[in-house]
């Protein structure tokens, strides 16, 4: 076999398609120029798969650029461009949530109030939500900002160029980044959960390779799947609603307050927002069969009775997380419909809007977007990641006291605004 046809079957067995053939004096006059103006992507890219199987510079990035009087003119990749190579991966990805972080990001009604440094700099939500698909607008503002083109997708969100390693990708820390923190803090959740401890325990070896540490990639991204969705979705709402009257009602004022619902009980326009950005499974069908992908790979290592028993533990959390929701909300709503709180600038409905994020413009707002968008996600996330100290004192602990502060502050402003004397 000649030496040169060995890396294109290196491609083949490893299951993907072989790369356009690169130009070698072309790559090897780009690692001259880059050697000396950013040899760390040379010294990565030398270390990468690609490298190996001789995707060259010009097979991501053109040949346009040639030299560094005309850099700006070197094609940045899409997922496209990966899929020239790894079509099943691009397309699972194509119909992911994080094909559509971007377009969940945009969803948000306050989102373009923020610094620009923030949104299309990517130094906030941007950052992390840059790896969904984007309209060719959207990567105009990007650009503008900070400087440059970064494309429709990012697959380098978890394959970090120019190794744009595998192994890097299955492990959790890869996850790290962008799931951690104030609203979804699923690594610290993880990272302290029994799956965590044991596969950092395997790493340090306590444990033995081969020992059973599922990874976020073992639940989320099953056998490789590039698709990533989950049942219950970012929000913890789903239609058809709970056959339990409370839990319903509670999961419709909450609607309500997602803008979702109007006051009498019926979709708006959101629902179409909600649809489109897949943050909630809209259909019995859908939210099953997530469900069962997830029943699927936990009995890798339990019984199909425990980890059912798991789920519905993981469901009864958001349900005892609605009820102290709903009743924050309805005392807000109580506020706006008394005239006691003004609703803001382009509120439409007698409900609070629980996405205004920090442009609430009170307090009590303000805390009422904290106990929905921390505490409410930590409680139910931290059921669904067995981690019991989120859940509970992170979580729901944290809602009941939030409630007690809300209803609070409520009194003391009916008290404000009626200051006639009591007997």
């Amino acid at each position: 076999m000649p030496f040169a046809a060995i890396p294109a079957v290196v491609a083949f067995l490893l299951g993907a398609a072989p790369a356009p053939a690169a130009a070698p004096d072309l790559t090897a006059k780009c690692i001259a120029c880059h050697a000396k103006s950013t040899p760390g992507i040379v010294s990565d890219w030398k270390l990468s798969r690609h490298a190996a199987v001789s995707v060259g510079c010009d097979s991501c990035h053109g040949t346009a650029h040639s030299t560094a009087a005309d850099a700006s003119k070197a094609r940045l990749p899409t997922p496209d461009t990966c899929a020239q190579c790894h079509a099943t991966q691009v397309e699972q990805y194509k119909g992911s949530k994080h094909a559509l972080a971007w377009a969940a990001m945009m969803a948000m009604p306050t989102f373009h109030n923020q610094p620009a440094v923030f949104t299309d700099g990517l130094k906030g939500c941007g950052g992390c939500h840059a790896i969904g698909l984007k309209e060719e607008a959207d990567r105009k503002a990007i650009a503008k900002v900070s400087g440059r083109n970064y494309g429709s997708g990012s697959c380098d969100s978890c394959h970090t160029r120019h190794t744009f390693s595998v192994r890097e990708a299955r492990e959790p820390r890869a996850c790290k980044t962008c799931h951690m923190g104030f609203d979804h803090a699923q690594w610290e959740m993880y990272d302290s959960s029994k799956h965590g401890v044991r596969h950092e325990l395997v790493q340090l070896g306590a444990l033995p390779k081969g020992s059973s540490a599922p990874t976020c990639q073992t639940c989320h991204m099953q056998k490789g799947d590039h698709g990533v969705m989950t049942g219950w979705g970012f929000l913890a709402v789903r239609l058809p609603l709970p056959e339990d009257p409370q839990w319903r009602a509670d999961q419709v004022t909450i609607l309500k307050a997602l803008g979702v619902l109007d006051p009498a009980g019926k979709p708006t326009t959101m629902l179409e927002v909600v649809k489109a950005a897949k943050v909630a499974r809209l259909t019995q069908e859908d939210w099953q069969a997530q469900r069962t992908k997830m029943i699927d790979t936990c009995k890798q290592c339990h019984s199909e009775n425990f980890a059912r028993s798991q789920m519905e533990r993981g469901d009864l959390s958001i349900q005892s997380a609605d009820r102290l929701m709903a009743q924050a909300i309805e005392i807000v709503a109580g506020l706006y419909r008394d005239g006691i709180l003004q609703k803001p600038k382009g509120q439409f409905f007698d409900y609070p809007n629980v996405l205004q994020f920090h442009d609430s413009q009170t307090v009590v707002e303000q805390k009422l977007f904290v106990m929905f968008m921390e505490h409410r996600m930590r409680t139910f996330q931290g059921s669904f990641h067995n981690s019991p100290d989120y859940a509970l004192w992170y979580g729901w602990s944290m809602m009941q006291r939030d409630l007690t502060e809300i209803r609070e502050a409520a009194k003391e402003m009916r008290r404000a605004a009626d200051p006639s004397p009591r007997r």
